[in-house]
């Protein structure tokens, strides 16, 4: 999700009253996102827009506006905000990322498919597309078509941590444990405080069957970072398998507080009766 935070810049000369008054709603628009008011922020777009409903840098307001309603929650509404600035800008890649991220967010994963095969048609080589649509393709068991997107990432960029983040994910669904192993683990020594490799690490540990291991690396995410919904299930699951039952329904608990699948987490919770 992007905010076009040079937008100012892109306003046209329209002249007079009106288009001061249009220039001034969208710098109020930033003004209440520095203040984290995203309502008002929300409505200064749109009486920017209502003002001047014509006015050809709209797209990018609308841009904006929904990835404002897209962190208020306001999924659906987000997409018809997406969709209409794309209505004006179909080959903006900017926007077509941002909408093919929230159908995923939202489950609809062929229209996230759709999206991301059009901004690769446009331009083949945007690595996080690449990325993004291979592990579409790994959730349909589709890895050939995944690898060849993450061997296109490793040509565009030789050294592109989401291309060999990508093997790892690979490899470890493939079964091949102990190679997955050895790239995540050459990741974490070049970049020993990105902290989802270590959750990541900790994911395949446990799959591994080593769970001291993998409680070393959630403890260190938990220390160094904030910790996601799906961290607090992999502790969990970790718990169990060391008859730590009260402990991970804690943690499954909190989980569900997070947003986490309610079904997955009473199937969970089950186990720990």
């Amino acid at each position: 999700m992007r905010f076009l935070l040079t937008l100012a810049a892109l306003l046209l000369a329209w002249g007079g009253a009106q288009a001061q008054t249009y220039e001034k709603y969208v710098e109020k628009s930033f003004d209440f996102i520095d203040k984290n008011d995203l309502v008002a922020a929300e409505e200064s777009l749109k009486a920017a827009m209502r003002l001047e409903p014509g006015n050809p840098n709209n797209y990018a307001l609308l841009m904006n506006l929904g990835t404002l309603q897209r962190r208020q929650g306001k999924r659906e509404e987000a997409i018809l905000s997406y969709t209409a600035a794309l209505s004006q800008q179909p080959a903006n890649e900017t926007i077509l990322e941002n909408r093919a991220s929230l159908y995923v967010e939202m489950g609809q994963m062929e229209k996230g498919m759709t999206d991301y095969n059009t901004l690769l048609a446009l331009n083949p080589h945007h690595q996080d597309a690449l990325y993004c649509r291979a592990m579409l393709f790994l959730q349909e068991k589709n890895y050939v078509a995944a690898e060849a997107d993450f061997d296109k990432i490793i040509e565009v960029n030789e050294r592109s941590i989401k291309g060999r983040l990508g093997y790892a994910i690979l490899e470890k669904i493939r079964g091949n444990y102990l190679e997955s192993e050895r790239i995540f683990n050459y990741l974490i020594s070049e970049m020993p405080r990105e902290w989802s490799l270590y959750e990541a690490r900790a994911d395949l540990y446990f799959m591994m069957g080593k769970n001291a291991r993998a409680m070393t690396d959630i403890s260190r995410v938990f220390a160094e970072s904030t910790p996601t919904a799906d961290l607090y299930v992999l502790r969990g699951k970790v718990k169990l398998a060391q008859y730590e039952k009260t402990s991970a329904a804690a943690d499954f608990q909190k989980a569900l507080e997070m947003g986490y699948d309610p079904e997955v987490i009473n199937e969970l919770l089950k186990m720990t009766k």
